[in-house]
């Protein structure tokens, strides 16, 4: 394999996370791996609520943590849960300078939306519904001005190498072709940035690349994984037959539209106070079940936002345009669709991974904040929050240097993950590791994964996606028990008391799915 040496930070992702890291070592140089051009295929951009943070007088950051926490559902960190939002204000404002162009009101406030389980409205947001892609927008250009930041487009993370319990390297590929020869990038420290797991699922509201391989690279390399088993579903997919399912941002919801079936009867209102506003897990085990049993579950807007919505949340606009809908007239259907990974590569305050020399910060980790269901909005803010703490403590472990500009090219080689492989990987992960999960499905995908692994081991990136659904799948049977985002049909009650957080290895993993397989034959 050929290897390039260099003293920049090697940052893998170019998503919000990896962007406010890269700005924030500055002028410490930087090479950020970025599967697409910067602002395209990460899901930050595709963020639509807006960024929680308690900006209003009459609201506290106190306030916006026990909120986090009674979203979690028993397995929040309260000391990250402090920790990030005490911060969150001083976020806003800096992308505030750095010219994100945030919702204001004529006095100068910033404009506030109110989202599930939220007791405040403390969503800050852009142009409605484009608070991901405007974020973003505001941090390309920094840090295309910024002389210390290599971006290497068309290039994807494939492994890490490690020494003595130390990451010494990454592995890319070219992203384009996916069977390219990989080259082994060695730099001064690795941030993993990249984006979760949603796209391991058939229904998922997650851009294509976003299919846990940067989970999955960590833990082949046997990094500690925790709160595998949390994946958040989002309840208002638009399910319209595209893939990825376009959103229908919950900031809707916020304004006042309601859920009905095709009888025109809303269900939510028997099933939770705050109806339409409940955290997400319980609006997306409703909207489940409308599904599972034929009503045809549609959000209606007509009544709150009628012609409005094309103006005031113009992805949602343009979303039921391309599919012939009109919300000022018609409801949207939706359903219930991966969204979100609580759990990732565990990580301690400092954003540091089990794996000597490695920092994570975005989906790909866990640290604690979401326990077992994400409080709406918070993770951009986590992304934000992490990514300076992770730059900062990066910066204290490595000097001072200046380096050259980093030429690499990849040969011929490799073989990239089989399509139909990966069509079958995401509906048994949809079939048997959704919404509502029992022992016999998440058996039955062991195996499933089990047997796709063996006919497809020659793929590194396909091993990764594999990896991480394997991680996702033992955890969920092994917490035998309902939980935020976690539901079993057959442990449909909650351990009293305190909540505990789940860590596994993918060696611990990969020893519970044998012996599953095992059994079966």
């Amino acid at each position: 394999m050929k290897t390039i040496q260099t003293d920049r930070v090697v940052i893998v992702g170019a998503g919000l996370g990896g962007l406010y890291a890269a700005l924030r070592l500055a002028p410490r140089p930087v090479v950020m791996i970025s599967p697409e051009s910067l602002g395209e295929g990460a899901s930050s951009a595709w963020a639509q609520g807006g960024v929680a943070a308690a900006m209003s007088n009459a609201d506290s950051a106190q306030s916006h943590a026990a909120d986090t926490v009674n979203a979690g559902d028993g397995t929040v960190d309260r000391d990250v849960a402090t920790l990030v939002t005490q911060e969150a204000r001083s976020h806003i404002l800096h992308l505030t300078a750095l010219g994100t162009p945030f919702d204001r009101t004529e006095t100068g406030d910033y404009v506030m939306s109110r989202e599930a389980a939220h007791s405040f409205a403390r969503v800050v947001r852009v142009k409605g519904d484009q608070a991901g892609a405007e974020i973003m927008a505001a941090l390309i250009e920094r840090v295309r001005a910024t002389p210390s930041i290599q971006v290497l487009d068309g290039t994807m993370a494939l492994e890490l190498e490690v020494s003595d319990g130390r990451v010494t390297g990454v592995a890319v590929q070219s992203a384009d072709a996916l069977c390219s020869a990989p080259v082994m990038l060695r730099g001064s420290a690795v941030l993993l940035a990249g984006g979760g797991s949603g796209g391991l699922y058939a229904l998922t509201t997650n851009p294509p690349r976003i299919r846990g391989q940067v989970i999955g690279l960590a833990a082949r390399a046997g990094a500690l994984i925790a709160d595998a088993e949390f994946v958040q579903f989002h309840p208002t997919a638009m399910d319209v037959g595209e893939d990825p399912a376009p959103l229908a941002t919950e900031a809707l919801r916020g304004e006042g539209a309601i859920l009905t079936n095709d009888r025109g009867e809303r269900f939510m209102q028997a099933l939770h106070p705050d109806a339409e506003l409940a955290p997400r897990d319980i609006v997306a085990r409703a909207i489940f079940a409308q599904t599972q049993a034929g009503r045809h579950p549609v959000l209606d807007t007509r009544d709150v936002l009628g012609q409005a919505i094309k103006t005031q949340y113009p992805a949602v606009a343009d979303a039921c345009a391309r599919n012939a809908i009109d919300p000022a007239i018609t409801p949207i259907p939706v359903a219930a669709a991966a969204h979100y990974h609580m759990g990732g590569i565990a990580t301690d305050i400092d954003g540091r991974a089990s794996l000597g020399h490695l920092w994570v910060c975005g989906e790909a980790s866990s640290t604690g904040l979401h326990g077992a269901n994400r409080l709406a909005s918070n993770g951009l803010l986590e992304a934000l929050v992490y990514a300076r703490i992770c730059a900062d403590d990066i910066a204290k472990c490595i000097p001072k240097t200046s380096a050259s500009a980093i030429d690499i090219s990849f040969d011929s080689g490799g073989t990239p993950p089989d399509p139909n492989a990966v069509a079958e990987l995401r509906q048994t992960m949809t079939d048997h590791v959704g919404v509502v999960r029992d022992a016999n499905g998440l058996t039955s995908a062991l195996r499933k994964l089990a047997a796709l692994e063996a006919a497809h081991k020659s793929s590194v990136s396909f091993l990764n996606m594999t990896a991480t659904a394997t991680l996702i799948a033992v955890s969920a049977l092994n917490r035998q028990e309902s939980r935020g985002a976690h539901s079993r049909a057959d442990f449909p009650d909650t351990f009293p008391g305190a909540g505990r957080r789940s860590l596994i290895t993918l060696k611990e993993a990969l020893a519970i799915r044998s012996k599953i397989c095992e059994e079966a034959s």
